[in-house]
C-alpha cells in the first residue's frame, strides 16, 4: 500500500510540474509587448531594392516589400504573395504572366496596382547600379500590364524565373514615391510587406511595427522587431553577452558559435546545413596582374582550405571545391580534382609558363571584419610562403568595398555568397555569366551557352550535366576559387519564440516568426 500511495504522489509530482512549466509556456494576462531585438553584423547597403544586392539589404526587404512570389520556410516552389496567381503561358518558358491580387495596400494606405508592379521592375532596369540585383534578369525584355495582370516577356527560356520573382529583387515599390531614374535615400521605405519600418539609423539600427494593412502569403504577422546592426562580430558577442540583443544570427565568432551546446536551457540554439559560401575573386581585366589564367591557376595551386576550416572559423565552415556548394544538384568537386592538394612546385611552373616575374606583387582586398582579417592574412600567409607573390592586404568598409571590386579597384577580394533562391542558377549567372555581381571582368562564350542551357529545362534535374559542366569549366579558368561552405546559426534567448524559423537559406528573413513566450 505504501508503494501504491508513493507512487500516486510521484504521478501528481509530475502533473504539477507539468502543469507549471505549461502555465510558463501559455500567454500571461500581462504578455510582453516590448519588440524583439534582433543582432547581426550584415549591413544594409539601400532600403532602395534597385539599389542593393546583399544579404543584408534583401533580409530587410523580405520584411517591408512585397514580391509577386515568395518562399514558405523550407519550401523549393515559390508560391503567391501579392499575385493571386502566376504561371508560363505555352511551353517555351519565355512568357511568364501573375494576377495581381486586389486588396493590396502600401504603407500609407494607397492601393497597389499593376503599373506599380511594371514600374518597379523598369526603374531596376533603367537605374541598373553597379551593387544592384538586374543582373538577376538578363533576359527581361519588357514587361506588359492589362488591368492587373502582368506579364513578363523574355528573350531566353528561363524556368527559374518564378523564383527570381520571390526574391529581393522582385519588390515592388509605390510608384509615386521612388524616382524613375535615381536611388531613394531619406531612409524610408513605401512598402506593403508584414512590416512597416518605423524608423532607420544607417549601421545602427531599424525599428519594425506590423503592418496592419498587410495582405499575402505570410498568416499571422508577428510583433513589433527592432534590428541591432554591428560592425564586427566580437561587438555582437558584446551585445549579446551585456543582454542588448534577444536573437543573433550572421555572425557572432567562430570560436563562439564552435562553442554552443544546444542542450543549453539559458538560450535556444539553432544550427542548420547552408548554401552560404565564400569565395576568392580575381579581377581579369587586362590591366590586372592576375589577367593571365595561369596565374590564378598558380593560386589555386596553391590554396589549402584546411587551416581555414580549422584554425580560422573553428569547424563552423566545411571546405569548398566548387562553385555550386553540396545539397544543390549538379555539385561536384573539379578544384579538388584539379588541385587535390596544395602544390607550390606546380604554381612555380605555371608562374614561369604564364611569364611573369616572381614574387608578383597583388592587392588583395576584403571587408572589414575580425574573421576576415584571420582569413585574409592566412590565404596572404599561404601566398607568399612560395615565393611567388607579394601580397598587399586591405581592408576596406562593406560599402566602400562593394563599389570598389566594381570598378576594379582590386586585383584579388573575397566575397561571401547567399543563395538567392533554392536552385543551382544562383550560383551560375550571377557570379560568372555575363555582366556578373562579382565584377570581375570575366566573360566566356562557352560560360553563357552552358548557363542558357541550364535555364530550358523545368525539370532541373536535366540540367546536371550542364551544371557539371559549368563548374569543370570554372575549375579551367579560374576566374575565382571557392574557399568554403557554412553552417546557418541562429541564437536567441530562452524566452524567445520562433527563432528556428527565422533563416531557412532562401534569402528571406522571417521577422514575423518571433515572439515572447
Amino acid at each position: 500500500m505504501r508503494s501504491i500511495r508513493l507512487r500516486i504522489l510521484a504521478i501528481l509530482a509530475v502533473l504539477v510540474i507539468a502543469g507549471v512549466v505549461a502555465w510558463q509556456l501559455l500567454p500571461s494576462d500581462e504578455a510582453n509587448t516590448d519588440p524583439v531585438t534582433v543582432g547581426t553584423t550584415d549591413a544594409v547597403t539601400s532600403l532602395d531594392p534597385a539599389g542593393a544586392y546583399d544579404a543584408g539589404s534583401w533580409a530587410m526587404y523580405s520584411n517591408v516589400y512585397q514580391s509577386l512570389m515568395t518562399f514558405k520556410s523550407g519550401a523549393i516552389v515559390p508560391e503567391p504573395d501579392a499575385a493571386e496567381n502566376c504561371g508560363f503561358i505555352g511551353g517555351k518558358l519565355q512568357t511568364y504572366q501573375c494576377k495581381l491580387r486586389d486588396d493590396i495596400t502600401f504603407s500609407d494606405g494607397k492601393k497597389m496596382t499593376a503599373e506599380d508592379v511594371k514600374y518597379s521592375f523598369d526603374r531596376m532596369l533603367e537605374i541598373k547600379t553597379d551593387v544592384g540585383p538586374s543582373v538577376l534578369f538578363p533576359s527581361l525584355k519588357n514587361v506588359v500590364t492589362e488591368g492587373r495582370v502582368i506579364t513578363f516577356n523574355l528573350s531566353a527560356r528561363d524556368a527559374t524565373f518564378p523564383q527570381k520573382l520571390a526574391t529581393g529583387a522582385g519588390s515592388i515599390v509605390e510608384k509615386d514615391a521612388y524616382s524613375e531614374h535615381k536611388l531613394r535615400s531619406d531612409n524610408k521605405v513605401n512598402g506593403s510587406g508584414p512590416y512597416v519600418l518605423k524608423s532607420y539609423e544607417p549601421g545602427a539600427k531599424a525599428e519594425l511595427v506590423p503592418n496592419s494593412r498587410y495582405n499575402g502569403a505570410v498568416k499571422t504577422t508577428g510583433g513589433p522587431v527592432t534590428v541591432r546592426y554591428y560592425k564586427q562580430s566580437e561587438d555582437l558577442l558584446a551585445a549579446w553577452k551585456s543582454g542588448q540583443v534577444d536573437v543573433t544570427h550572421r555572425q557572432l565568432p567562430p570560436s563562439t558559435l564552435a562553442a554552443l551546446n544546444p542542450g543549453d536551457s539559458d538560450k535556444r540554439v539553432t544550427e542548420a546545413d547552408s548554401a552560404e559560401i565564400r569565395n576568392l575573386v580575381f579581377n581579369v581585366r587586362k590591366d590586372s596582374p592576375l589577367a593571365d589564367r595561369r596565374v590564378r591557376q598558380a593560386i589555386a595551386a596553391v590554396i589549402d582550405r584546411g587551416p581555414l576550416v580549422r584554425e580560422v572559423f573553428k569547424g563552423t565552415v566545411d571546405p569548398l571545391y566548387s562553385l555550386i556548394p553540396q545539397g544543390y544538384i549538379g555539385h561536384s568537386t573539379p578544384f579538388f580534382d584539379a588541385y587535390p592538394a596544395p602544390d607550390a612546385k606546380r604554381a612555380k611552373q605555371l608562374m614561369q609558363e604564364a611569364g611573369v616575374q616572381t614574387p608578383l606583387p597583388v592587392t588583395f582586398a576584403y571587408r572589414e571584419g575580425d574573421e576576415y582579417t584571420k582569413e585574409t592574412k592566412e590565404i596572404q600567409r599561404q601566398l607568399e610562403a612560395t615565393g611567388l607573390f607579394k601580397v598587399k592586404t586591405k581592408a576596406v568598409e562593406w560599402t566602400r568595398f562593394q563599389k570598389g571590386y566594381a570598378s576594379g579597384e582590386y586585383d584579388m577580394y573575397t566575397v561571401g555568397w547567399l543563395p538567392d533562391y533554392p536552385d543551382p542558377d544562383t550560383f551560375s549567372q550571377p557570379l560568372v555569366g555575363r555582366d556578373s555581381s562579382l565584377h570581375n571582368g570575366y566573360t566566356s562564350k562557352k560560360m553563357d551557352q552552358l548557363i542558357s542551357s541550364t535555364l530550358q529545362y523545368s525539370d532541373r534535374s536535366r540540367a546536371t550535366a550542364d551544371f557539371k559542366s559549368l563548374q569543370k569549366l570554372v575549375g579551367e579558368d579560374v576566374p575565382l576559387v571557392p574557399l568554403w561552405q557554412k553552417k546557418d546559426y541562429v541564437v536567441a534567448k530562452a524566452d524567445v519564440a520562433g527563432s528556428q524559423y527565422l533563416s531557412d537559406g532562401t534569402g528571406i528573413w522571417r521577422l514575423w516568426e518571433l515572439g515572447w513566450i
